[in-house]
């Protein structure tokens, strides 16, 4: 069973975050669908990436995932590590294992080690830019609507920089006190920071989020130092939760996605039962994926230098 073909689809989701797929087909005609993480501006690089693969990854045989997995790391990358490569090899392995699992008539879980829950949890996940706080809380009380019971967003506004304007800190924990104060005791808040803060910054930050019953705290500094992110935990009551950007072994639902899938995964009351289905458990529409192309995002640029601190006549503002 070896790989003969490989094609990727780079779905535009009319949202701030456009998905990349990767359909992986053997000499013997089965498929599989693997994703890669991708962040705007880059979904061409890792699908690029992709393709740069693929002659080398064509007549191999798909069960060899580790070993394939070691080439393109030695050989192929002649062992430099990045996200986009990291990005571009995972597709190509969730799909190999969606393969497996087909051939196999299993469920991929129970290839590699079973399941350990029976359905998993999950929640709503929301950046906040071009936000104000009332229509953060709008978009809270809905997704509660919808049957979730945690929501993680960032309040957090102004340039992504270690530094955090204490106007801009203000802001961020009214937005969490009016979330807290909308969706109640029992609804989970988790609050992004996206590796920004210096540890000083994130801790009195952390400090503060407390009295709100925070459920964790999500990489509030750069979590490739993991010393700084042990120094926030220490001196924060709220969970710490980080390694986004930890891409290897040693150191997902919204409409559109329901349409492109031939089967889809069903969230009842904020959990996703397990799929009992061969490989993923998903499949994938190729015409569906095509009726939806990339559009490149429209940005206005990196910032100029009067948009750093500090900033004359200032007010706080995600949009």
């Amino acid at each position: 069973m070896k790989i003969a073909r490989i094609e990727t689809f780079i779905l535009g989701t009319g949202s701030s975050k456009d998905l990349l797929f990767c359909r992986v087909e053997t000499d013997d005609g089965l498929h599989g669908w693997g994703e890669a993480y991708v962040t705007q501006g880059k979904e061409k690089v890792v699908a690029e990436c992709i393709q740069a693969m693929a002659p080398h990854l064509i007549g191999r045989s798909a069960f060899n995932i580790r070993h394939t997995g070691q080439v393109m790391y030695e050989d192929f990358a002649i062992k430099r590590g990045s996200p986009e490569l990291s990005a571009a090899w995972s597709a190509v392995e969730i799909a190999s294992w969606d393969i497996l699992g087909k051939r196999t008539g299993l469920p991929v879980y129970n290839l590699i080690g079973g399941a350990s829950r029976e359905r998993v949890r999950v929640y709503a996940n929301g950046w906040s830019r071009g936000t104000t706080i009332e229509e953060g809380v709008e978009r809270g009380l809905k997704v509660k609507e919808m049957g979730f019971t945690a929501a993680k967003f960032d309040p957090f506004p102004g340039p992504w920089r270690s530094f955090v304007d204490r106007r801009d800190e203000d802001f961020a924990i009214a937005y969490v006190r009016a979330m807290r104060e909308a969706l109640g005791p029992d609804f989970e808040l988790l609050i992004e920071a996206h590796r920004r803060f210096a540890p000083a910054h994130a801790i009195r930050i952390g400090q503060r989020l407390a009295e709100f019953g925070i459920d964790w705290y999500e990489e509030p500094c750069l979590s490739e130092n993991i010393e700084l992110v042990a120094e926030v935990r220490r001196a924060v009551p709220i969970p710490i939760v980080t390694g986004e950007a930890i891409y290897t072994r040693e150191a997902f639902l919204a409409d559109l996605c329901r349409d492109i899938s031939r089967e889809s995964l069903a969230m009842q009351d904020g959990w996703i039962e397990l799929p009992t289905s061969p490989g993923l458990g998903v499949d994938l529409d190729v015409e569906k994926l095509r009726a939806h192309p990339h559009h490149e995002a429209t940005h206005r640029g990196f910032r100029q230098y009067w948009e750093e601190y500090p900033r004359k006549g200032y007010a706080p503002s995600l949009r």
